[in-house]
């Protein structure tokens, strides 16, 4: 009888891992990674240096098969080359939410008291400020750059990675065996690290999946208003910005940008949609 459930437990699992949302969205994300890491070989020039001003603004072509920019630099190139920085600025701006609001998510709800109150005010806090806005308020103050954006970014989406993670913490702490390490002698700080977060890992990870395509559409909303990428280097917002004003005379110039952050969010939410399926096949029966 055991057996029998959990083989058709397993094959529930197995029947949800491998599901369209995760096909797509994994086939999508794995391609922008894919020409993020082999840009430098196959890009047709170099995306900064090689303008020129004989060759502006041509549509797409056997050589150029996105076309050029008012400069004369191959936009397919640039596009290889800016899938690095939109993925950098997604990650790494993610890391630093999920260590924030983890952090934060963990030690309110294990703790509680005065901190958990202290932490849950400043949460609803961030929430109530729209996360742009707090961006371009911090972007504002440090300037426009790599590291400026991917700060910024770092410190306004926090907030639902908290909110997720103190909400697991409070439905697990007095499960049995968090009360059976505190017999034991663990520590807090040994059993919210060793015996809560690995048990609340499932549904961070899908919060951060989602937060990077968040991340990446800020990045380019900040580039467009020209406080993200400095030019001339390449990035999908900065592009954006740069072929507002030749969207009918060379709608390729925005097009083919546009496209690439299309395809990128939609293949991290798509992802994001299955590993919540995979973590948590629950979602699926209650869905259906």
């Amino acid at each position: 009888m055991s057996s029998s459930i959990r083989a058709s437990a397993t094959a529930e699992v197995s029947q949800v891992k491998w599901g369209s949302n995760t096909w797509v969205g994994g086939t999508l994300v794995s391609v922008a990674i894919g020409v993020a890491i082999l840009a430098p070989w196959i890009a047709i020039t170099d995306p900064v240096m090689d303008a020129n001003l004989m060759n502006a603004e041509l549509p797409p072509s056997w050589e150029f098969p996105f076309g050029t920019d008012a400069q004369g630099r191959d936009i397919y190139s640039r596009i290889c080359y800016g899938a690095r920085i939109s993925l950098t600025v997604g990650v790494v701006s993610q890391i630093c939410n999920s260590l924030i609001g983890v952090t934060l998510g963990l030690t309110a709800g294990y703790w509680g008291g005065w901190w958990d109150d202290m932490v849950s005010g400043l949460t609803n806090l961030m929430l109530a400020i729209p996360s742009l806005v707090f961006a371009l308020a911090i972007m504002a103050i440090l300037g426009p750059g790599l590291v400026s954006l991917v700060i910024a970014l770092g410190l306004t989406s926090w907030s639902y990675s908290c909110r997720i993670a103190r909400a697991q913490v409070l439905s697990l702490k007095s499960q049995g065996y968090i009360q059976a390490a505190r017999i034991l002698g663990y520590g807090d700080l040994r059993i919210m690290f060793t015996q809560v977060l690995p048990n609340i890992l499932g549904p961070l990870i899908v919060i951060a999946t989602l937060g990077m395509g968040g991340a990446i559409l800020a990045e380019a909303a900040l580039s467009f208003l020209g406080l993200g990428i400095r030019p001339p280097f390449p990035s999908w917002g900065s592009m954006l910005s740069e072929a507002r004003d030749q969207i009918r005379a060379a709608p390729w110039l925005s097009v083919f940008p546009g496209l690439a952050i299309f395809f990128t969010v939609l293949g991290l939410n798509l992802l994001g949609d299955g590993l919540r399926d995979i973590l948590d096949p629950q979602s699926t029966t209650r869905r259906a």
